[in-house]
């Protein structure tokens, strides 16, 4: 009998050393920089504060995931907005939450 685990244990995701300085560069060139600038600094402060009472980095890992997440899509989003789809007809998801009440 192993007294190994039986599992693989998930790897956490953990950007490069220098991920979080790369994403503010490429926030501040995007034409999107003066709101996502400011959106993601105060993000990353949060994040900060959080690891420094956890003495976890997770906070921080989601917070470079997520915006760049947000970089990566940007181009479809941009694409689908400038089809002009007509999502008058769409249901806005606050009222449908408020139904299943």
């Amino acid at each position: 009998m192993s007294a190994q685990p039986d599992h693989a244990p998930v790897t956490a995701y953990a950007p490069a050393p220098g991920a979080p300085a790369e994403l503010l560069a490429q926030l501040r060139a995007d034409r999107r920089a003066e709101r996502w600038v400011p959106a993601f600094e105060g993000e990353w402060a949060a994040a900060l504060e959080e690891s420094r009472k956890t003495f976890t980095l997770a906070a921080l890992y989601e917070v470079v995931q997520v915006w760049q997440g947000r970089l990566a899509h940007a181009p479809a989003v941009d694409a689908f907005v400038a089809s002009g789809y007509d999502d008058s007809e769409a249901i806005d998801m606050a009222e449908l939450r408020g139904r299943r009440r």
